[in-house]
């Protein structure tokens, strides 16, 4: 039974792969004020190494998954959080995310970072991608105050999805097309702040369709 869930969502996620566009390191000093920054969220993301650790409240799968797409489709959309000169938001899920998602997936949690990776490259590489691209806004630098802003808003993604804001009492929401499991809240905020690509870190993973 687990494994036919599993190859459920390999199909309906692969299969919203139809449309991807080419969207894709780099905090070096602040930038002066009122000139954005170039660092790119990839630089970010590789900023404590490339290992798979146990620290699972940093994004380590994130930037694995990011090098794995890369490495198998250079031209990827996903290149774009490479380019710290292109504006961009995403909403990056830690590790303890992505373990969650492997868990509602097939039943058990993963012990270990490397696991828990292993088990998300195991979707395949496109479905990677397009779940990468889900949580990345594509030419807009969307720093907390204009995401609680956004408030009721949908915001497209660069998959080509939506994910709609909702804030309330201050804590952000993030609602995506599976109606059947929890949100992902927005945990940690501005990351990278000042440059024209900024992250915000959310405690699930997103999921540009109906599990």
């Amino acid at each position: 039974m687990k494994h036919r869930i599993a190859a459920a969502v390999v199909a309906a996620l692969a299969a919203s792969t139809a449309a991807l566009g080419t969207v894709a390191p780099a905090q070096a000093a602040q930038p002066p004020a009122g000139k954005a920054g170039t660092k790119s969220l990839a630089a970010v993301l590789a900023a404590d190494g490339t290992r798979l650790d146990r620290n699972w409240k940093d994004f380590d799968i994130t930037e694995a998954a990011v090098l794995a797409v890369l490495g198998a489709k250079p031209d990827s959309a996903v290149g774009l959080l490479t380019q710290g000169g292109k504006r961009a938001t995403a909403f990056v899920p830690t590790d303890a995310a992505f373990r969650s998602l492997v868990r509602d997936l097939t039943g058990t949690a993963p012990k270990t970072e490397a696991a828990t990776f292993e088990a998300v490259a195991s979707l395949g590489i496109d479905t990677v991608e397009t779940v990468l691209l889900y949580h990345v806004v594509a030419g807009r630098t969307l720093t907390s105050g204009k995401v609680v802003a956004a408030e009721g808003t949908k915001l497209t993604t660069a998959q080509g999805g939506k994910i709609k804001v909702h804030v309330l009492k201050g804590k952000v929401t993030l609602i995506d097309r599976d109606k059947d499991d929890r949100n992902a809240v927005v945990r940690v905020v501005d990351i990278n702040r000042g440059n024209k690509q900024v992250a915000h870190a959310i405690d699930r993973v997103l999921r540009p369709v109906d599990l």
